[in-house]
């Protein structure tokens, strides 16, 4: 399927365009001769963005917006209007991440990341579809995650935004097909592990340092999956073959699959030598160290020396994986014993 969109003077909207996959992607249409609006809380790394667009050949506008108002998505939609006369592309990354046990992190933290990745999405969603309605085309685009499908535990919070994200994205595409509106696409996308500063910024009350779980993908390969969504939309896609196996394994075998997750998340996300103090990270407010924010977060020259070895464990954990679902769980204790041994040696190669 085609959408209307070209890439070059189209008008693209992009939140959490600060750092990570949102600043990434608004390199990607830059380069493809897109017009970017950029939004997020950090006016110092998103004003940096707008300078590396412009670098690019592109127009950037900077739109410093917290995505949890309703009325600054509301305002973001109209200086975009207002500066370029349209909306054909609208990219929702803006999120947080909040770690810990779920009866321990604050509630106002679980709430206040519902706020940012779901609520934010929402207002983004209700926005961009009003003013491709009154155009006639666009492509709203839904960034959300593998996790929505394989919620992660001690990430609570973030796994069930992500699941509301792709929940949203769904119903927006039945309402849209109901109102015969064959012009307006919503893509979900479903990144595995990316080279972001997320996990640095995450806030964190699990006690234990948090790392990137191997494979970590980089950023630029989901935003190059992004403005391909653009032109050529589909309903929701998936990024890297991990985190597609991953999904096929969970709908075939959930309860093995889960226990993976599980244990790669306790073996590998999250360190088992270094502890770290509580933090509220950067769910109320940008802070002066996000302005020295980039793409990307750092994890993927920490676990390059290593990748040889994390492939191997990988295709490893794969082979476990695809043999339980063979066997319909027949052998599941024995399964999990093999995936525990592996997660094992998995955590040896990222301790």
């Amino acid at each position: 399927m085609k959408s209307k969109v070209r890439l070059k003077g189209a008008v693209v909207v992009i939140t959490g365009a600060s750092s990570g996959v949102g600043r990434a992607t608004a390199r990607q249409f830059a380069q493809a001769g897109s017009n970017v609006i950029l939004a997020a809380r950090g006016e110092v790394a998103l004003e940096k963005t707008a300078e590396e667009c412009r670098k690019l050949g592109a127009k950037a506008l900077a739109v410093p917006t917290d995505t949890t108002s309703a009325q600054a998505v509301e305002a973001l939609a109209r200086q975009a209007v207002e500066r370029f006369g349209r909306i054909d592309v609208w990219v929702n990354s803006a999120a947080v991440h909040l770690f810990g046990a779920v009866e321990t992190v604050p509630l106002d933290h679980f709430q206040r990341v519902l706020e940012t990745n779901v609520m934010g999405y929402v207002h983004g969603s209700r926005t961009a579809i009003h003013h491709m309605k009154n155009q006639g085309h666009g492509v709203l685009i839904n960034v959300s995650s593998a996790t929505a499908n394989v919620p992660q535990p001690f990430a609570a919070a973030y796994s069930m935004s992500k699941a509301a994200v792709s929940a949203l994205s769904v119903s927006l595409r039945s309402e849209l097909w109901l109102a015969e509106e064959q012009d307006i696409h919503v893509v979900t996308i479903l990144p595995p592990a990316v080279d972001t500063p997320l996990f640095s910024r995450a806030a964190n009350y699990s006690g234990r340092k948090v790392r990137a779980m191997p494979p970590v993908y980089a950023p630029e390969t989901i935003a190059r999956t992004i403005v391909k969504a653009a032109v050529k939309p589909k309903a929701e896609i998936a990024v890297g073959a991990g985190a597609k196996q991953m999904i096929k394994r969970h709908r075939a075998a959930p309860e093995a699959t889960e226990r993976l997750m599980a244990l790669q998340v306790d073996r590998t996300h999250l360190s088992r030598t270094q502890s770290a103090p509580d933090t509220s990270g950067n769910l109320y407010e940008s802070t002066t160290a996000d302005d020295a924010m980039t793409v990307h977060g750092g994890w993927h020259g920490k676990y390059r020396q290593r990748r040889r070895k994390a492939v191997g464990i990988g295709l490893l954990l794969g082979a476990v994986g695809a043999a339980v679902v063979a066997k319909q769980c027949a052998e599941q204790s024995i399964a999990t014993k093999t995936i525990k041994a592996t997660a094992k040696k998995a955590a040896k190669l990222v301790a």
